[in-house]
């Protein structure tokens, strides 16, 4: 197989002319060792977490596949850390959606003039380019229609989808006592229609989840829904 991209946290290889396979890491982002689901750099390695992210990005996208929502999900091996996908076209040169319940991480960095730590927002979603050397600068639905990353209508079934997969996740944590309180999504387009579709990963290392007001760490994410 071609290695095609080599990420933070999985690379990528092609398999054919209609599909990836995606090597899952240990590594996870974060900053001077201190896992953070925001940052665009690699702070630490945690042995396990490539398999165990895999588990859960199983779970959800299966879950997602039986309700309807397109995804570019097809197999997994979670023993092998490996995930086959449809390809997807990217927005632009990558986009990231964030859901956010609660305002923590860069949101409140941005805005804690305005808000308190940890203060309810409404399924609020943001976009931000991915773009390592601008740290993933925040952009806006005009701005991503006039620079021809994707056009309004795009970005209306984007943030509709963002809502509805998050909802989704948010009420499945919520079963194991758990509170969402942010969660980072990628999407592409497949097919002649451009059909928008989900892509990446739902994992710990993708999203904030707490328990009676203590942040739970991705592996312990993983345990608490899967194995208990």
């Amino acid at each position: 197989m071609k290695l095609i991209y080599k990420g933070k946290t999985k690379d990528v290889y092609e398999i054919d002319n209609e599909s990836y396979l995606l090597k899952f890491k240990d590594d996870v982002t974060g900053e001077n060792g201190v896992f953070d689901p925001g940052a665009n750099t690699v702070g630490l390695t945690i042995e396990g977490a490539g398999k165990a992210g895999l588990r859960l990005t199983q779970y959800f996208f299966e879950k997602l596949n039986k309700l309807g929502i397109p995804t570019h999900y097809l197999t997994a091996d979670p023993e092998a850390g490996t995930m086959t996908v449809r390809k997807a076209n990217t927005f632009g040169q990558g986009l990231e959606v964030i859901c956010r319940y609660r305002a923590v991480g860069s949101f409140l960095r941005r805005y804690g003039k305005y808000v308190q730590e940890g203060q309810s927002l409404d399924a609020f979603v943001e976009v931000t380019l991915k773009d390592d050397e601008r740290n993933d600068p925040p952009i806006t639905e005009d701005a991503l229609d006039m620079l021809g990353i994707l056009t309004k209508e795009e970005y209306q079934t984007l943030k509709s989808l963002t809502q509805e997969i998050a909802g989704i996740v948010k009420d499945e944590l919520e079963q194991k006592g758990l509170e969402l309180y942010d969660i980072k999504f990628e999407f592409g387009r497949v097919g002649k229609d451009g059909q928008i579709i989900l892509i990446d990963e739902i994992s710990g290392g993708n999203m904030r989840a707490y328990q009676q007001g203590r942040r739970v760490e991705p592996l312990e994410l993983v345990k608490i829904i899967l194995d208990k």
